[in-house]
């Protein structure tokens, strides 16, 4: 316990340097305009719950809170104060015009008790709960249909307890798709800032079908050997900014999804005008991801100022048959590398399918990425491009990638692709040096 409290503050430390780094840069968080004052302060503590003695279950207490901030419909809506102490909780739901706020010592723990969790829908872009047929477990925070929700405090932890939901995973015992820890579908002007979450059992945060959205400065953390614990995934969003934040968990840090074969490609909703900056974080997946599930599009990403270390892939960007969809319009620029055994991977054929409906003449589109001013070392392989041979991956740029290795580096393998590489360690492959891509490749810089 004395060694997971060190890496935790350890973790809270880093954070809290790169969002002082941070000061005067560039920002995308004035995305949602700032909430207004809420018209009503009301504590946790008030609704019962044990007073926060970590063994009392408050889940009656944070949906009393709930409700009273709905009936007391107060101007510019109401906060939630979770004072210190350990809240343990099954899931609840939040509702629009609300803060949630944890204060310093704060613990909003799960309960492991899989009884008291919920059975949802499974999403629509989906046709069916991630990992197995039928529903899933509700989110532990969850809200559906919101406006005007931020998630805030002075780095209280939302833990999420999740070794119990990960022992089920590796010994085939689930009987549902595992919960997130949180999740909020079609609602609009969400702010995350300032809370570590711990522990998921799936993935950490998740906005599905959302619009102006900011996470900043969140500090999210899980084993390296937690299974699908991925950091921060926009799900079929648009507008959203994820900024100043130290992600470790145990898959890829950040990836942006749009839905899962014929039922994403039938919802039709991409992930578009994601904003991301100064992410530090290991994985022994990826640091940034696209994908694989993308068949509602991704488009208009940028992604910039990286820092990813023993890690599994640096940048990874992936697809499938059968997905459809499209991955468009997406810069990737000022990565650094340490430890890290892939610096790029573009795929073509990563990620399982829902159902064996799907349609396997439905080819995805990748076309338009740049890849720029990347900085690695201690790399074992520069990575691939591996396109679909009847869907080539197009106009694929890479500009001053510099990957360097205590030995050799390997080197790149390339298939079905076109572009252009300027400047690029170890040589790019073939496929990048000829003139047809170079015109693109000079624009995009």
């Amino acid at each position: 316990m004395g060694r997971q409290r060190w890496w935790l503050l350890l973790a809270v430390a880093a954070a809290a340097a790169v969002v002082v780094g941070a000061g005067a840069q560039e920002t995308c968080s004035d995305m949602v305009p700032a909430a207004p004052r809420r018209g009503a302060w009301m504590s946790l503590a008030s609704f019962g719950g044990g007073g926060g003695d970590g063994r009392t279950l408050s889940t009656a207490a944070f949906q009393a809170a709930v409700a009273s901030i709905e009936r007391r419909r107060a101007p510019g809506g109401a906060l939630l104060y979770v004072p210190p102490g350990v809240w343990l909780t099954g899931p609840f739901n939040l509702t629009s015009h609300m803060t949630l706020f944890l204060a310093r010592g704060a613990v909003i723990r799960a309960t492991q008790d899989t009884s008291s969790w919920p059975l949802i829908e499974p999403l629509p872009s989906y046709g069916r709960g991630r990992e197995l047929p039928g529903g899933r477990y509700m989110s532990l925070i969850h809200g559906n249909g919101l406006q005007d929700v931020v998630i805030t405090g002075d780095n209280g932890t939302i833990d999420g307890q999740g070794s119990a939901w990960w022992d089920m995973w590796k010994k085939g015992t689930l009987p549902f798709t595992r919960p997130h820890l949180l999740e909020l579908m079609n609602s609009s002007d969400v702010v995350v800032s300032n809370v570590v979450f711990q522990d998921s059992p799936f993935w950490n945060i998740h906005p599905v079908y959302c619009s102006n959205v900011v996470i900043r400065n969140v500090t999210v953390l899980a084993p390296h050997d937690s299974p699908n614990t991925d950091g921060i995934d926009p799900d079929s969003s648009s507008n959203v900014c994820i900024e100043d934040c130290y992600i470790s968990t145990g898959d890829d840090l950040i990836a942006i999804k749009s839905g899962w074969d014929e039922y994403g490609m039938a919802y039709g909703r991409p992930s578009s005008h994601i904003t991301i900056r100064r992410i530090t974080g290991s994985s022994p997946f990826a640091g940034f991801a696209v994908g694989s599930e993308t068949s509602g599009g991704v488009e208009h990403v940028l992604a910039e100022h990286l820092n990813f270390f023993s890690s599994g892939f640096g940048i990874h960007i992936k697809t499938n048959t059968g997905r459809g969809g499209f991955i468009r319009n997406v810069t990737v620029s000022d990565v650094t590398l340490d430890s890290v055994r892939y610096g790029l991977r573009i795929a073509g054929d990563v990620g399982g399918h829902p159902d064996d409906r799907y349609d396997r003449n439905a080819l995805p589109v990748v076309d338009g990425l740049t890849i720029k001013n990347v900085q690695g070392q201690n790399i074992r392989e520069a990575g691939s491009i591996k396109g679909i041979a009847t869907s080539a991956f197009s106009r694929i740029c890479l500009s001053n990638v510099k990957l360097n290795g205590g030995a050799a580096v390997r080197p790149w393998k390339c298939e079905a692709v076109s572009g252009a590489a300027l400047d690029v360690q170890p040589s790019p492959c073939t496929e990048l040096t000829s003139t047809s891509g170079m015109s693109f490749c000079t624009n995009s810089l």
